[in-house]
């Protein structure tokens, strides 16, 4: 009488059965794979942009050289965290930060400041605050934005 099935299937069955049943044990028992276990790697990378604008503070002291128009040349860095891909190598292509940051870098390039809705009194915390609501829908890694309005003054506005 012949077996409705082969013993090399049986097999392969039972040994598929005993891989699925150890990897459910050992979840239970160790819990859920963590990020080194899974072999993914978390990165931290930014893109800067520099751009010139005017403003001035309309709630500094009477005389402070602030409260007078003036401009600077802005850099800002957008940060952005997230999981590398393993094909790509990357977690975002910085051509897609760029293009997705444009219509906001065009608002402030060039721009005075205090004329932009949101940035009546544009310190650089204020700035900083509006450019990551501006940027976070368009680009949702986006874990801080940075603002220097001089090379040793500045801004990182976390989202918080």
């Amino acid at each position: 009488m012949a077996l409705p099935f082969s013993f090399i299937s049986l097999f392969r069955f039972l040994l598929g059965l005993s891989y699925k049943l150890a990897t459910i044990r050992a979840f239970l028992y160790l819990g859920p794979m963590t990020h080194a276990q899974k072999n993914v790697m978390t990165t931290e990378i930014y893109k800067e942009f520099m751009f010139e604008a005017a403003h001035k503070l309309p709630h500094v002291p009477e005389g402070h050289k602030c409260g007078r128009l003036h401009g600077h040349s802005f850099l800002v860095r957008l940060y952005l965290k997230g999981e590398v891909d393993a094909h790509t190598g990357w977690i975002i292509d910085f051509g897609d930060v760029k293009a997705q940051f444009k219509p906001i870098y065009e608002r402030l390039d060039h721009h005075y400041l205090n004329d932009i809705d949101g940035l009546e009194n544009p310190t650089s915390e204020v700035l900083a605050k509006w450019i990551y609501q501006q940027t976070k829908p368009l680009l949702p890694l986006l874990s801080k934005v940075e603002i220097k309005e001089t090379c040793t003054a500045g801004c990182i506005y976390t989202g918080e």
